[in-house]
Order: C-alpha cells, then structure tokens, then sequence
C-alpha cells in the first residue's frame, strides 16, 4: 500500500479506476456469518438454498460490500477520510466461485458545508462480477482537503 496526497482540485469528475480482483469462497461465508451471527439459510444452508432461484447459497450483501470497499483500499491520501456510504444496494446476488471488483467512478464534487478547507468528492463504488453485472452500487462520500493557500496549481 502507498501513499499519495489527492487535494480536492486534483479529483477529476469522471476519472474511473478498477481494482483488482478477488474470488469468492465458502470459507468466506463462514467467517462472515460468525462475525456477524448472520446465518440465514439463504448463506448457510445448502439444502434450503436449492429452493431459491439460481439454486445455490447466496452471499451475503454486507460481506460483499465489505469486499468492495476493502478491494478499493489500495492508497492512503493523508489529507482525505471516509465520511461515509448513500444509495447502497445489493443488486444482483454473488455465489461461491464468483470473482468480484470493484469499478469507482469520480460522480460529483461539491463544497462541504461544515469545512470551510474541504470538499466532498462523491466516488460512485460498483462491485462487478466476472461476467461484468453490478452486483452492488453505492456512493462513497470522501471529505478531502483544500490545496494551502499559494500552492501552485
């Protein structure tokens, strides 16, 4: 992982850049569900699961957005924090075997309203799988700061 200081004016509306990628396993199921005690039969329950279109367990949606968001962990920008997540959804359902990553798109920049020195850079997060489907949106909103004053362009 490295480090790179992105000030608000350098966000460029519309940049999109996509992660690499990363291949969903049973094991994963089970980590997720017993850190989260979520164990519908929906993820766990193979039986019950051939009852459900597509006929296999699904993932669940929270473990896939935690995927998502960390495949996109891969720089640290000191003057930029999470200020958190909109809109997410879980649009089409992930199975074990799926490769999952995730595609951020620059969607918006506007003035922060609490700070005066920053902005809001809206990145919009599409996880997709191997057959290029979204199978999760959502907007995650960055708090970042202004260039000092007399910094050269």
């Amino acid at each position: 992982m490295s480090e790179q200081t992105i000030y608000y004016e350098d966000y460029e509306q519309g940049h999109v850049r996509l992660t690499s990628g990363r291949t969903i396993t049973e094991t994963d199921f089970v980590v997720h569900a017993g850190h989260t005690g979520d164990f519908f039969p929906h993820h766990m329950d193979a039986e019950f699961a051939k009852t459900l279109p597509g006929g296999q367990r699904i993932a669940h949606g929270t473990m896939i957005f935690s995927i998502g968001v960390g495949l996109t962990a891969s720089l640290i920008n000191p003057v930029a924090f999470s200020y958190g997540y909109d809109r997410l959804r879980f649009v089409r359902p992930v199975h074990i075997g799926d490769t999952i990553r995730t595609r951020v798109t620059i969607a918006a920049k506007e003035d922060d309203p609490k700070r005066p020195g920053a902005g809001r850079v809206v990145e919009r997060c599409e996880v997709i799988n191997q057959r290029g489907e979204v199978v999760l949106a959502a907007d995650h909103i960055l708090i970042v700061e202004r260039k000092p004053e007399g910094t050269i362009q």
